[in-house]
């Protein structure tokens, strides 16, 4: 198994990573790297799995964040499958452009092997009609307007690593909240979704990096009032991009700096992370009141896997609730499963390293069939 990774694409450093089944470097030297744009980044990606004595490449895979409403399973990509794929660039302006203009480009750089689409939806289909039923005349929801849910690929690398731990009992009713940049907490029952923060679009929900979460309907249109010129596409940019926790610390999207200034006193900075872990809080409990009560609270996500202090405020006051998490086991770290819940919770809190990469392999592979 090889494995890599490119952080920093769209800022000024990039850093470019590609390890064997060892651990050993096989980047070449190249730790740092421009990565301006996906395609400068892939290109790293496609220059490092073509060197010598590395496996040829028999599949590749994608994470599609919005299939739109015509697509509701993994699949190989086709003319037809790319087409609606465009079509459903709509609901999720931040994330499908992108990953489409990277599917073009490594169709055309491996036009003889098989390109697979994994939807970040898929997971989520489990969920009840009254889950997913918007409060609005049926003309939209025969269009496919509908509470789709996302972060599926995450999810279910959570419940496979939860079912292959010996020393975790699977738990029955569980909560995954998953925070980074974009955030969504997820309730499950016997390991499949009932429930999930993120509706039509990724940009609902609780509070995210640039993302605002839920918003009041009247509100958006007072915006759209307020915009001048094209008042649609400035209103999504700000959704998108301008809104969440850098509208509300005024700092760029990065918790670990918006927590140090918050420790220094500034008050933007407080009141942001005080709304971020109120708003993942409510989620929280109002799942464990629609599962009738919980076993197992999960982080994920890079603030889910890293900020021991945002996992700390979210679950502070739950011990009624028979959640409770041991401080010193909160402030560890790792890439493994680890409980972080205080020895008398009733409630299990574990923080599990999310691999969707992982997921998206397990299915390409399964999709793909043998290999010569």
């Amino acid at each position: 198994m090889f494995e890599g990774e490119v952080t920093g694409i769209g800022g000024t450093k990039g850093a470019f990573k590609f390890r064997d089944a060892g651990g050993r470097d096989l980047s070449g030297g190249r730790s740092e790297v421009e990565a301006k744009t996906p395609l400068q980044a892939i290109g790293l990606v496609v220059g490092a799995v073509s060197g010598e004595g590395l496996p040829r490449v028999d599949a590749v895979g994608y994470r599609v964040v919005h299939p739109g409403a015509k697509l509701d399973r993994h699949q190989r990509i086709t003319d037809e499958v790319l087409k609606d794929l465009e079509e459903a660039v709509v609901f999720a302006p931040l994330h499908d452009p992108a990953v489409i203009e990277v599917i073009k480009d490594m169709m055309a750089k491996f036009p003889s092997v098989p390109h697979y689409a994994c939807f970040d939806t898929v997971f989520h289909q489990t969920m009840p009609e009254e889950a997913t039923t918007y409060p609005i005349p049926i003309e939209y929801r025969e269009r496919g307007v509908r509470r789709y849910g996302f972060h599926g690929l995450s999810c279910e690398s959570i419940v496979h690593r939860l079912r292959a731990e010996e020393t975790i009992s699977f738990p029955k009713r569980m909560v995954i909240a998953h925070l980074g940049s974009g955030c969504s907490v997820t309730a499950l029952v016997d390991g499949c979704s009932i429930d999930t923060t993120m509706g039509l679009t990724p940009t609902g929900g609780v509070v995210m990096g640039t993302r605002p979460g839920d918003l009041d309907p009247g509100l958006v249109l007072y915006l759209l009032r307020e915009k001048k010129g094209n008042q649609v596409d400035a209103l999504e940019k700000m959704l998108n991009h301008d809104a969440g926790m850098v509208a509300l610390s005024g700092m760029p999207n990065d918790m670990k700096a918006v927590r140090e200034a918050a420790a220094k006193g500034d008050k933007r900075a407080s009141l942001a992370t005080a709304i971020f872990t109120r708003s993942v809080k409510k989620a929280l409990g109002g799942f464990i009141a629609l599962m009738g009560g919980i076993d197992a609270v999960v982080f994920a996500g890079g603030i889910g896997e890293h900020d021991a202090r945002s996992r700390e405020e979210i679950v502070a006051g739950m011990e009624g609730l028979g959640i409770s998490m041991n401080s010193e086991l909160n402030e560890g770290g790792g890439d493994a499963v680890r409980a972080v819940s205080a020895s008398d919770s009733l409630t299990a809190v574990l923080v599990v390293p999310t691999k969707e990469d992982w997921m998206i392999a397990i299915h390409v592979r399964q999709m793909a069939g043998p290999v010569n």
